[in-house]
Order: C-alpha cells, then sequence, then structure tokens
C-alpha cells in the first residue's frame, strides 16, 4: 500500500491555549485509531526551537535550509490502499487539530 503523508504549517494553527490544550487530546485520539487501525506509521510535530541545518552534496553542514523550503507545524504518515482512504483520514486530523491539511503520496 502506499504511505500518505498529511501535514500542515504552524501557520495554520491558530488557537488559544485551551484550545490548544484540547486539539492535542483529540489529535492523539485520532492517531490511536490509526494505529489500532493498523495504518500508522509516523507522526509528530516539527520543534521549531531547534536550528534547521542543511547538508550539502559535498557533506558539509551548515544551518539553514534550501531557498524557499519551510517546514513547519505537524505531519502524518500512514499506510493507506488509496487516495480516498487518505483524504479520510486527513479529514479526522483537520478536525482534530482544527487546521486544514495537505496530502501527499509518498514515492
Amino acid at each position: 500500500m502506499p504511505h500518505y503523508l498529511i501535514s500542515f504549517p504552524a501557520e495554520a494553527m491558530v488557537l488559544s491555549d485551551e484550545e490548544l490544550a484540547q486539539a492535542a487530546i483529540d489529535s492523539n485520539a485520532v492517531c490511536q485509531e490509526a494505529m489500532d487501525a493498523g495504518v500508522w506509521v509516523f507522526g509528530g510535530g516539527v520543534d521549531e526551537t531547534v536550528p534547521t541545518v542543511l547538508v550539502s552534496g559535498d557533506g558539509s553542514v551548515a544551518e539553514g535550509t534550501h531557498p524557499g523550503s519551510r517546514i513547519t507545524g505537524g505531519l502524518t504518515v500512514l499506510d493507506l490502499p488509496d487516495r480516498a482512504s487518505a483524504e479520510e483520514w486527513a479529514r479526522k486530523i483537520a478536525v482534530a487539530c482544527r487546521c486544514a491539511q495537505e496530502i501527499r503520496e509518498l514515492m
């Protein structure tokens, strides 16, 4: 089955502290549902307090990112039979997180 990346940028989640606490509870419940369904591969939030480093093709390491690259927020990778299933899981995650989700199929 293909893997699907379901994600959102940090700026999409604009919640009060109270709403954020409930979103965490709700999103953890959806993650557990995915685990129980056997489709969970990986998920987590990006720790934006840790500086990003870019490892160049020659192996050198420098702080920064590719120009225009910006990965923030959270992501989930699920092992699903088709895009329709990915859309259903993304819907559940969007409702739990209270923000829109992007879907990408991984090769």
